[in-house]
């Protein structure tokens, strides 16, 4: 195991019952690094999750927390981070101020009262309220407080912004860099692509509890296509038999005797193909990379 990495799964395997939720799943943060987590219902995340948590116990393979075994160590891990899951369930009868405290103190942290009290402001939520009476958004902005209010090492976030209106996502955001800046490391499982997209510097992606493919985004959309917008004054035809050139769309430009071309292309087929279109007279150009959702259904679309 590598001491640069905050979280390192190897071989991951739970069984429950029949159903093998983790097949040699594996997962790694490195320090001060925000990592996506991302898979459909079902792929495994919510299990891996309860296991780097030390809630469930693995059938096989390696997990290191932040150095430590999450079974055995869990006191020393959990005094080192926050987690905030997407189905909250809070003391009812306690105030959101005072559940916040106990959040904060069940971990042993050390609360500057200004950095609370400014988190509660941005987030705009009244801690005088009683938890029974909270919205699922509000509740949820309790735990998202107690994760931010305090430095640690570690924050894991399950479908964090359940609940939340956007306003509120850009606020989680904020605070989610925030705490990267100070030396946090993050790994955030959601289904919202955007909000990954958005955050985080690496992601993996797992399917039937296997990893799939993991790497920073540079290096996801580096072995995937692109998408190629073009105007030219030539005739697009010979782009159909130009090797990398897929789903060819022609139709007529604004400006007479002019085409617009829309294709995806392989980025190892991209010289070619910039060349083919400057021999076609090209006037415009766009090439823009895939979104991390067009990545994400590369392994789920087709089986959908």
């Amino acid at each position: 195991m590598n001491d640069g990495n905050a979280i390192e799964v190897d071989g991951l395997v739970k069984t429950f019952g029949g159903r093998r939720a983790l097949d040699g799943l594996s997962l790694t943060v490195p320090h001060g690094v925000i990592a996506g987590f991302l898979g459909p219902n079902g792929a495994g995340k919510s299990t891996t999750i309860r296991i780097l948590l030390g809630l469930v116990h693995r059938d096989a393979g390696t997990v290191r927390i932040l150095g430590c075994d999450p079974v055995r160590d869990a006191v020393r891990v959990h005094r080192r981070l926050a987690y905030v899951p997407g189905d909250v369930a809070l003391w009812p009868r306690l105030s959101g101020g005072e559940t916040i405290d106990l959040l904060l103190g069940l971990r042993g942290a050390r609360v500057d009262r200004r950095s609370r009290d400014a988190l509660i402001e941005r987030f705009d939520l009244d801690p005088t309220k009683k938890v029974s009476t909270y919205s699922k958004g509000n509740r949820q902005k309790v735990v998202l407080v107690a994760a931010f209010a305090a430095p640690t090492d570690l924050i894991v976030l399950d479908e964090p912004t359940s609940g939340l209106d956007p306003v509120m996502e850009n606020v989680f955001a904020d605070c989610v860099r925030e705490a990267a800046e100070g030396g946090a490391s993050i790994l955030l499982s959601s289904h919202i692509l955007s909000e990954v997209e958005k955050l985080c510097d690496t992601v993996t992606i797992i399917r039937a509890g296997r990893t799939v493919e993991s790497g920073s985004l540079t290096e996801l959309r580096h072995v995937t296509t692109v998408r190629v917008e073009a105007e030219i004054t030539g005739v697009p035809d010979r782009l159909s038999r130009t090797p990398g050139v897929e789903n060819l769309a022609v139709e007529p430009a604004a400006a007479a005797d002019r085409h617009r071309v829309t294709f995806s292309a392989a980025r190892a087929d991209l010289a070619g193909v910039v060349a083919v279109l400057g021999d076609l007279g090209v006037v415009d150009l766009a090439v823009t990379p895939p979104s991390l959702e067009e990545l994400f259904l590369r392994y789920y679309g087709a089986s959908r």
